[in-house]
């Protein structure tokens, strides 16, 4: 039997439990995801080496899973984009059973590695995509069938499981095993597997970004700005970050559409803001190499 399938010897008699002793027995166990994630940090490390150079390349990010792993794969996906203005076509999700499988639970469709397969050819992968694999059983059909599409377009292929030894982590490139052990209620992966994988793919995820020159020192300086909420955290990012006053900030980036980093490198280098853009494309991006360069 699975690990992530056998009854926990810890919680024999739950149904039993009064409420303070209920709670506590389902938060205590989520320490056993985040051990987990630890666990597997070398290996996440080599995955954001591998993945680098193919993103900085044009790559995308593609992400296939079925029933929790899967939407947790769409919310990684989708939060790229507020976050580090990543574009949305370079950030892609396929999902057992279609879109629809996001609110409504689709039975049997994570058994088609067939689906799977054509799911993701559909997306026409190429050598510089990077394909994330989710299944927390480690053995989902619909996910392996994605993963041999993938690894026969060159893509590369990051597993990711719960179980020890699972076909989804042998059979992509770099597999992950999150192995976060029996459930408080037996078998149901939406409790610590799924918050371990939630842990490992905000991990990645949010590790490129930083190595592809989104962030300047722990600060979000490429957010896109699409709410009232988020151009007031762009002027305080880019309060902080410039050293300039609050008024200052305002008038740069009203004339850089709320671009944090272009009005940062303005501000610092004392120019315009396209001359700002110049001086970051002529960097990669990096606000730090920008502000040298100046």
């Amino acid at each position: 039997m699975l690990k992530t399938e056998t009854p926990s010897t810890r919680h024999p008699d739950l149904d039993l439990y009064d409420t303070p002793d209920l709670v506590n027995a389902f938060v205590d166990d989520q320490f056993e995801a985040v051990k987990a994630v630890q666990a597997a940090a070398p290996r996440l490390a080599e995955a954001v080496e591998r993945a680098l150079p193919r993103i900085k390349a044009g790559g995308r990010l593609l992400y296939a899973g079925a029933g929790t792993s899967g939407r947790l794969g769409v919310l990684d996906s989708v939060e790229l984009y507020p976050t580090f203005s990543w574009p949305r076509e370079r950030a892609v999700a396929i999902l057992a059973g279609g879109q629809s499988a996001m609110f409504v639970a689709v039975e049997g469709a994570e058994d088609d590695t067939a689906q799977g397969s054509a799911d993701l050819a559909a997306l026409q992968p190429t050598a510089n995509d990077v394909v994330l694999a989710l299944a927390a059983s480690g053995g989902t059909p619909y996910v392996l069938g994605a993963i041999a599409a993938a690894r026969a377009a060159g893509a590369l292929t990051i597993g990711f499981a719960n179980n020890p030894d699972a076909p989804v982590t042998a059979q992509a490139e770099i597999g992950i095993t999150l192995d976060t052990g029996p459930e408080v209620i037996s078998g149901s992966t939406r409790l610590k597997a799924g918050s371990a994988q939630k842990m490992a793919l905000n991990t990645f995820s949010s590790a490129l970004m930083v190595r592809l020159n989104k962030v300047y020192g722990n600060l979000m300086v490429d957010l896109k700005p699409t709410n009232a909420k988020l151009v007031r955290r762009a002027l305080a990012l880019t309060v902080r970050a410039s050293g300039a006053s609050e008024e200052a900030a305002k008038a740069v980036l009203a004339q850089c559409d709320h671009h944090v980093k272009v009005a940062v490198v303005a501000l610092k280098n004392g120019v315009g803001v396209d001359e700002a853009r110049a001086q970051l494309e002529a960097a990669d991006g990096s606000i730090r190499r920008a502000l040298k360069a100046a």
